[in-house]
């Protein structure tokens, strides 16, 4: 079964499925700066980071979708992806507060870096640039400083080191 059945069968919104190839899309573009990053991973893990929102919509559906690919057998690769996702991570401390199962949620691999920041550029399935994201991290989130250090951080990585070389 490919990726869309699969969210499909989950029972995933149809709004978040389009996100979800939309994550894909970018993600694709971003991964283009790694040639030696897993392709194939990074599309599974794009396609299926949001599969936690077929039961939930809070902070939890990582963790929940994470649970999903657990049950359905899926390698750890994919499963770390969908479990560490969320913005710019979350760390032990952060878990804590937030009530999830207490371990790191912060992206380590290229793979797990590129899916999560791919999300992190798109509002649905439209792509937003950095300053956006900035913006209604300032909104949304309490202190978001170290957050939005780690946000234009994780941009440079990925993209911005890239950008106007020829």
């Amino acid at each position: 079964m490919d990726e869309i059945e699969f969210l499909k069968k989950e029972g995933t919104p149809e709004n978040v499925i389009k996100h979800c190839i939309a994550v894909y899309k970018k993600a694709e573009k971003i991964s283009v700066n790694f040639p030696d990053a897993d392709k194939e991973l990074i599309k599974t893990g794009a396609l299926l980071h949001d599969i936690g929102r077929s039961k939930t919509h809070g902070i939890r559906h990582a963790v929940v979708g994470a649970e999903i690919l657990r049950e359905n057998n899926y390698s750890e690769d994919v499963i770390h992806i969908v479990e560490r996702h969320i913005g710019v991570g979350i760390s032990k401390r952060e878990a804590e507060e937030l009530k999830l199962p207490v371990k790191s949620y912060v992206p380590e691999t290229i793979e797990e870096k590129i899916v999560a920041h791919a999300d992190n550029l798109l509002k649905g399935d439209i792509e937003v640039d950095l300053d956006f994201v900035i913006q209604k991290w300032k909104r949304q989130i309490d202190n978001p400083d170290e957050n939005i250090e780690k946000l234009i951080e994780l941009d440079y990585e990925l993209i911005g080191q890239f950008e106007n070389k020829d």
